[in-house]
């Protein structure tokens, strides 16, 4: 079924989560694992993240250091495929800008076609963690507006290859990403949700925000949007705090802010156990006021873990 429809047809407010594909090498059986810990709370679609080759620098027989390109975490298609034939609970795996040009966009989304799933993530995709800045492949899509175009076409039967013969149009439902405290490079709020709205305009169904610690930013931002004009389903995401060190590399990595009551009870927190759990404790105010104000569904960034999800997850669901 078609995340849209799954909002729109909710009842009560739906529990979703995010899964990193695992690393090169590593097992399936991980991620299986994770799912049957969250199974009892009828999650009703799991997202699958993308991952692009990143660079890294290694030394050569010289001993000099050379950039290469490695990809740590492969086979999104295959997992979400994977998910949805063992569980038949729906998927949405990420689709990005990098690592693709437009053809193999288009071979990708063939793919999932074929394999009958029929949700999408059209996010941009992270920036080069050296330059810190965006570089899409020759070919390739800057923005996540283009990658929404793109799947807007093939669901009007219209591919890049123009001598096709009766081309079968696809049936995807296009999510896209909000950004409650806007996208970190974007200069201001409203240029932010300029651009949302006309992500929407282009064909995207549904927004699933950036995660966030304080729930008055999720309400002013569907304010905002809902006064831009953007009436789709906006699902907040939300990520429990588990290390100590989330002070600092949340606010650097994904700029946002941790509220300063947050603070002081993590800085009162002697070790990572005592982190989590007040992740966990916080996590769960969140969403019983989320719920309380009626949300279609509330998605969690697992990260890998999945114990404080559970925990979460039994006491609001």
């Amino acid at each position: 079924m078609k995340v849209i429809d799954i909002l729109n047809n909710s009842k009560s407010t739906l529990f979703s989560f995010e899964l990193l594909p695992p690393l090169k090498g590593h097992n399936i059986e991980t991620i299986f694992a994770t799912i049957d810990k969250l199974l009892p709370y009828n999650p009703t679609y799991i997202n699958i993240t993308y991952h692009r080759e990143e660079v890294v620098y290694m030394s050569n027989e010289n001993g000099i250091q050379v950039p290469v390109k490695v990809r740590r975490r492969p086979g999104t298609i295959g997992l979400a495929a994977a998910i949805q034939q063992r569980y038949a609970i729906d998927v949405v795996p990420h689709i990005i800008c990098g690592g693709f040009d437009a053809h193999e966009t288009e071979d990708a989304l063939i793919d999932l076609d074929f394999l009958g799933i029929q949700n999408i993530l059209a996010v941009r995709g992270d920036a080069d963690k050296i330059t810190g800045r965006f570089e899409p492949r020759a070919g390739g899509h800057r923005y996540a507006i283009d990658l929404v175009k793109q799947v807007t076409d093939l669901n009007r039967g219209v591919y890049l290859e123009k001598l096709m013969e009766k081309p079968k149009p696809t049936n995807f439902c296009i999510g896209v990403a909000g950004y409650p405290e806007k996208h970190p490079e974007s200069p201001n709020c409203e240029s932010d949700i300029h651009y949302l709205k006309k992500k929407v305009e282009a064909g995207a169904s549904y927004i699933v925000t950036q995660m966030f610690f304080d729930n008055k930013l999720y309400f002013n931002f569907v304010d905002k949007c809902r006064k831009a004009g953007i009436a789709v389903p906006i699902v907040p995401g939300l990520k429990p705090i588990s290390i100590k060190e989330h002070l600092s590399i949340l606010p650097r990595v994904f700029d946002v802010h941790i509220p300063q009551a947050l603070v002081l009870e993590l800085e009162k927190c002697k070790t990572n156990n005592q982190v989590a759990q007040l992740g966990v404790e916080w996590a769960i105010e969140q969403s019983r006021e989320l719920k309380s104000s009626g949300v279609k569904a509330i998605h969690f960034y697992t990260m890998g873990k999945d114990d404080n999800i559970a925990q979460i997850a039994k006491a609001v669901f």
